[in-house]
């Protein structure tokens, strides 16, 4: 089987999910390496830190595949200042490339959020919020994106069956919810990370419940019985990213050798 460069990686991915998709505050893309190295292993991850680096290290990968960028800010130094800079030495020391799929993967058709459904069930998918097409191949194939989605479980389910489901999927511990529906719930709409700028749309899209990672204390109020509000944490709703990037690797760099990351990268903890 022939050898496969970290660029054919990089270029198999930013097809699927161009970088003119991203937001305008982003940084995803190429963040450290050399791209014409052939591909020794891939370790998939949302978070890169200084223990994801060294679980590369161990399982003999050259590159690492993360959905939330390394360097998302400016960079005035490399030292060991903190786990940012430490982490970009420790990668350059050991001949490592690190790239980012970030908001691009999140607003792609068939990305983040469709993984997200996909785990629900869901069917019926369709885009919802700002929507984009960009150019995703030379010969002009193009890729469409949208800010979220909406979709239908195959039955309707009450509220409280809706939080046991979302437990069980998506492996929390607890989830933020708004007072509970007293009716059955089927259209989902979904945003991964921190969606709740989408909560209007889920309305005007006639949703009865709204998922993403992340909700701003006052945004659950004036809602009750409206909608069924769940926030079920930004690490929560967006782990199995890292089985995205490794479908289109197996399938577009075959040969390349995939390992999803061992580590729970969540910073946060739940007492």
């Amino acid at each position: 089987m022939r050898s496969v460069k970290i660029k054919e990686v990089i270029d198999a991915l930013e097809r699927f999910a161009p970088l003119p998709l991203q937001e305008g505050y982003d940084n995803a893309g190429l963040q450290v390496g050399l791209t014409e190295t052939e591909v020794s292993g891939a370790l998939l991850c949302l978070d890169v830190t200084e223990e994801i680096i060294d679980e590369a290290i161990r399982k003999g990968c050259n590159l690492i595949v993360a959905h939330h960028p390394l360097i998302f800010h400016k960079l005035a130094r490399l030292s060991d200042t903190d786990f940012v800079q430490r982490s970009v030495y420790k990668a350059v020391k050991n001949d490592i490339a690190i790239v980012a799929m970030h908001t691009n993967m999140d607003a792609v058709q068939g990305g983040v959020n469709y993984k997200m459904a996909e785990k629900l069930g869901l069917e019926n998918l369709r885009m919802i919020g700002k929507r984009q097409s960009v150019q995703a191949t030379a010969d002009g194939l193009t890729a469409e994106g949208s800010e979220g989605v909406i979709g239908e479980l195959h039955g309707p389910i009450a509220a409280d069956d809706l939080i046991l489901l979302l437990k069980e999927r998506f492996g929390t511990e607890c989830i933020q919810a708004n007072q509970l529906l007293r009716r059955s719930i089927r259209k989902i709409a979904l945003c991964g990370g921190a969606g709740s700028f989408l909560l209007g749309e889920a309305i005007a899209n006639g949703a009865d419940a709204f998922i993403t990672g992340e909700m701003h204390y006052h945004e659950f109020f004036g809602h009750e019985q409206e909608i069924q509000i769940c926030s079920i944490g930004h690490y929560q709703s967006e782990q199995y990213t890292a089985e995205l990037f490794r479908d289109i690797i197996e399938r577009d760099c075959p040969g390349v050798t995939c390992h999803l990351t061992d580590i729970n990268t969540n910073p946060i903890i739940y007492l």
